[in-house]
């Protein structure tokens, strides 16, 4: 995705009034989320070591920002990616009953990230986490908790338009689920990308279920970490984003590996020397809960609810000179 520039845009809210939107959006959805799901707040890590492989290593070509401390030398401390890993221990540690759980401010720098509309190299997400028994591993567990997300967020639609109704985002009524193969077999002749598009602009809002293994074709529909997600019981949240014609991803969720499939996809991705690590031990040795988490992109949902044609317009990060002008020509204040 390169930069998009829509004809004629006009963000409605100057940057002030954008800004206060952005508070009442964050306070109420993570008040309501938490209260929909049973999670409770927590505080989180901004960085973990390396040795301890709790860092999410993405699609496993993104190299976290690291440094080292004067405190705990010989140590290679990481900047998270997220928290996918560190949730599931935290869980075990704070004592989370079943049906429980948590959700957190989790910030991260992904610095290999490609600049545009919808991606920065500052991520800010409310990662959660919540204990489900062995058994509710399945799909209707999924689909259900998914339907609880969307709820919300549908929610928040009518709570924004109450506050701000010249600038709100109408929203679908329901939410369509797929997996990625049954999206290869309806667009053939489209890749992976085009694919969530014309899905998502089908439907208006789509969960798209099974990423991180191959499909018929060969190919991967997109990369997941073979560490945390258990790739047939995942997916992603997308809604139709018509101010820039494309599907956008508001989640990427899923239930978590439990000590089969950790292997299985471990051994599919080359990989299995992460068997001896701390977390993936903890695993394998049944020491830690079964669970269902994911991330719901904090700017992204700031984006989708108010129309926002850039991210950077719901939060400060940094972008090229050459974004910023263009960017201004076109009335997309870019805080």
């Amino acid at each position: 995705m390169t930069l998009i520039l829509p004809e004629n845009y006009d963000p409605v809210l100057d940057i002030r009034h954008t800004q206060e939107a952005i508070k009442y959006i964050r306070d109420t959805f993570q008040r309501e989320f938490g209260n929909e799901l049973h999670l409770s707040r927590v505080s989180a890590p901004l960085f973990v070591t390396k040795s301890s492989g709790l860092n999410d290593n993405l699609n496993g070509v993104e190299s976290p920002v690291h440094f080292d401390m004067k405190a705990i030398p010989h140590e290679d401390i990481e900047v998270v990616h997220s928290l996918a890993k560190w949730k599931r221990f935290a869980l075990k540690k704070y004592g989370f009953q079943m049906h429980t759980g948590l959700y957190t401010n989790m910030n991260a720098i992904r610095k290999d990230e490609d600049l545009d509309n919808l991606h920065s190299a500052y991520v800010d997400q409310w990662d959660w986490e919540k204990i489900i028994t062995k058994e509710e591993r399945n799909e209707e567990t999924l689909r259900q908790v998914v339907r609880h997300i969307f709820k919300v967020i549908k929610h928040m639609e009518h709570e924004v338009w109450y506050k701000y109704p010249e600038a709100v985002n109408h929203l679908p009524d329901d939410i369509h689920f797929i997996t990625t193969q049954e999206l290869l077999d309806l667009y053939p002749n489209l890749d992976a990308r085009q694919r969530e598009n014309a899905i998502a602009k089908k439907y208006g809002c789509v969960f798209i279920m099974k990423i991180g293994d191959k499909l018929s074709n060969g190919e991967k529909h997109d990369g997941r970490a073979p560490d945390y997600d258990d790739w047939q019981l995942n997916g992603d949240i997308m809604f139709w984003f018509e101010p820039l014609q494309c599907a956008l991803e508001i989640s990427s969720m899923g239930i978590r590996v439990d000590e089969n499939s950790l292997v299985e996809q471990l051994k599919k991705e080359n990989c299995t020397e992460r068997m001896e690590l701390p977390y993936h031990q903890a695993i394998l040795n049944r020491e830690l809960p079964y669970t269902i988490g994911g991330g719901i992109g904090q700017s992204r949902l700031c984006m989708l609810l108010l129309k926002k044609a850039h991210i950077g317009e719901v939060q400060a990060s940094i972008w090229p000179d050459d974004m910023i002008q263009a960017c201004k020509e076109h009335h997309i204040q870019i805080l």
